[in-house]
């Protein structure tokens, strides 16, 4: 379990990127953390894995707090950032200097997510291109087994093959005890993998909610034009007629549009809150 209580941080105490932000995060879910560049994404994770610290509030994960960079905790934890960085080792140098510091690394689930992956393991990490490095760093976390997974864009560099095979795999290695957590701007590399959804904006926790709730809340459609009488968070003409994001008055089903609803929630939080406030 991941825990916010009152969660303050940024650059200086007079220009927070978050501001008291307090929500717990549960096992057995993969979370996506959606926001505009420069919404303090990347720094939360760091917050998180313990590279940076809180102005005010505390966090923490399964009991630890991660500023103490205590081995127990570092242990339980792997995070990825958005650049990789891999040193000028082979693969197995690179496995035997660093897997012994997970104790649930496994060697076999990491010679098939390479190969899941499409990885060379012939020479030096640092001379394949940045989108093998960044699987290779994916294929390592998974195969650590940590009980956390923090990912950072971890879709950039990946061409289109790649991502779905990411996909495959962030799926098949969830179990109810992990968590994972995905911070991204690019929304669409996500829809059909995660489960729930926090969006943030200006510093301040716009939504967190499970797809199911979504789908209950939320109606996404197409339609000839734009309802009358019925709360919209989100609309764009398109050839088709008028895509909308509204209300779920009636208990339609429909699909999930994370990028019209990333837009729709950012641009009307007031209308989402009063939507989501609303028993069904």
């Amino acid at each position: 379990m991941i825990r916010f209580d009152n969660l303050s941080f940024g650059y200086t105490t007079k220009k927070l990127l978050y501001k008291n932000l307090s929500l717990t995060i549960d096992g057995g879910s993969i979370y996506g953390l959606l926001g505009k560049n420069g919404a303090g994404k990347s720094t939360l994770l760091k917050n998180m894995v313990g590279t940076l610290f809180p102005v005010d509030g505390e966090i923490q994960i399964n009991g630890m707090v991660p500023g103490k960079r205590q081995p127990s905790f570092l242990r339980t934890i792997y995070y990825i950032a958005e650049d990789v960085f891999v040193p000028a080792l082979t693969i197995k140098q690179y496995k035997n200097l660093f897997a012994p510091f997970y104790p649930d690394f496994n060697e076999e689930s990491f010679y098939k997510y390479l190969e899941g992956l499409e990885v060379s393991v012939d020479g030096k990490l640092n001379k394949l291109s940045f989108g093998q490095q960044k699987k290779f760093v994916i294929a390592f976390a998974l195969a650590c087994n940590t009980k956390v997974l923090l990912m950072d864009e971890p879709t950039n560099g990946l061409d289109i093959p790649s991502k779905i095979q990411f996909r495959k795999l962030i799926a098949s290695v969830m179990n109810e005890d992990r968590i994972i957590f995905i911070s991204t701007h690019q929304v669409r590399d996500l829809e059909n993998m995660i489960d729930n959804i926090i969006i943030v904006d200006d510093g301040n926790l716009l939504l967190h909610a499970s797809i199911a709730n979504i789908s209950d809340k939320l109606c996404f459609k197409t339609l000839a034009e734009t309802p009358a009488g019925v709360n919209i968070i989100y609309e764009e003409k398109t050839l088709k007629g008028v895509a909308v994001v509204m209300e779920n008055v009636s208990g339609e089903d429909s699909k999930l549009n994370l990028e019209q609803l990333f837009n729709g929630v950012t641009n009307n939080p007031e209308i989402t809150k009063q939507i989501f406030a609303t028993k069904n």
